[in-house]
């Protein structure tokens, strides 16, 4: 079996190769390639489906829980602020600079190398499967979504953000509605009650002024904002209806669909929700992957980013190096030691979680 310092070491190689390989969303076969070889390298079975690959260790036992390690190798496209070029590998001052170095290469390495590490011991209290998912950045439908229906049921999970190698126990959910207030379209010097703009001001107050009453301890509140509105094309017409787009983010105290109904129940207007299975997330602290993370000196909170945790109706933890507000920044860049670090701790975590279930 190789030493931590080589896996890290062949960790941070991989994911050269990954930043200068472009894997925009559901454009990922390329570096989908790349990992496919570190397992190949590694004599490491494993499966994929469109741009997705996933690995067992290799004493996999039904009869035990199984731990998804899991983060992604897509990205964002390159904002216009880059002055490096974001397609190369630089490093610079122990920084690694490129697109996807920091969301999530280096995340994605470190549990791969952290995978490998466990993938041939005997007698794991857990089975482990690893997932390098494609279209998280764009929530596609060929993304970890798609895999789960191969996997076995999950038992917890660690989704590779960064984050700090802190511990991330909650991570608020997502759900967008396009609201549409109908009124009686008329020509503007008539009088018109039923103008759809004027119906749809308390709906928008409603929105900002309505409190759901359960405020997690780890995430907060609820947050519903008005983010676009639209309605009219000429002066002289009051159109027929007003167009809205409500971005709600979710803590772990609701459903997205008790969200809805709760909506639904208090507003005169057509609701459409864009989607619902993106859901908050969390563990309990007493969790043992979290208390393992906490006996080495890693803190806890609550993450306003969304993630795959979204996917998963399993209790996990987000974790990762890097730094969230690096994400989809120019010049994105992760720390050399970052990797080194991440790679250490995941593996401390996982050999305390394992041993104290065992």
């Amino acid at each position: 079996m190789k030493n931590i310092a080589t896996l890290t070491q062949e960790a941070i190689a991989i994911l050269k190769a990954l930043i200068e390989t472009p894997s925009f969303s559901s454009e990922e076969d390329q570096t989908a390639l790349l990992i496919e070889n570190w397992f190949v390298q590694n004599n490491i079975p494993f499966e994929r489906e469109n741009n997705n690959i996933w690995a067992y260790n290799k004493y996999f036992d039904k009869s035990k829980p199984t731990l998804l390690l899991n983060s992604h190798h897509d990205t964002v496209k390159p904002n216009q602020g880059y002055t490096k070029n974001p397609f190369e590998a630089i490093v610079e001052d122990g920084k690694l600079y490129g697109l996807g170095s920091n969301d999530a290469g280096g995340c994605l390495v470190s549990l791969i190398a952290t995978f490998t590490h466990f993938y041939a011991a005997e007698n794991l209290p857990y089975n482990i499967v690893m997932v390098a998912s494609a279209e998280e950045e764009s929530s596609g439908k060929n993304g970890l979504n798609s895999v789960l229906k191969h996997l076995p049921e999950l038992d917890c999970a660690i989704i590779g953000e960064p984050t700090l190698m802190q511990l991330a126990v909650a991570e608020k959910g997502l759900l967008v509605l396009d609201v549409v207030v109908k009124g009686t379209a008329s020509h503007a010097a008539h009088n018109n009650p039923d103008n759809p703009i004027y119906k749809a001001m308390p709906v928008i107050e409603w929105f900002k002024t309505f409190e759901f009453a359960k405020i997690s301890e780890v995430l907060g509140p609820v947050k519903m904002t008005v983010t676009q509105i639209s309605a009219g094309k000429q002066h002289n017409v009051v159109p027929a209806e007003c167009h809205l787009v409500i971005d709600i983010r979710v803590n772990d105290c609701y459903s997205n669909q008790e969200i809805l109904d709760t909506v639904k129940t208090n507003i005169a207007a057509e609701l459409t929700p864009r989607s619902m299975h993106l859901n908050a997330s969390s563990i309990p602290v007493a969790h043992g992957l979290v208390q393992a993370g906490i006996a080495l000196g890693r803190t806890t909170y609550g993450s306003p980013t969304l993630s795959d945790q979204s996917v998963i109706s399993c209790q996990s933890l987000k974790l990762g190096p890097g730094e969230s507000l690096r994400s989809h920044s120019a010049n994105e860049f992760i720390f050399i030691n970052e990797i080194e670090e991440g790679v250490d701790l995941y593996i401390k975590i996982l050999t305390d979680f394992f041993f104290k279930t065992s």
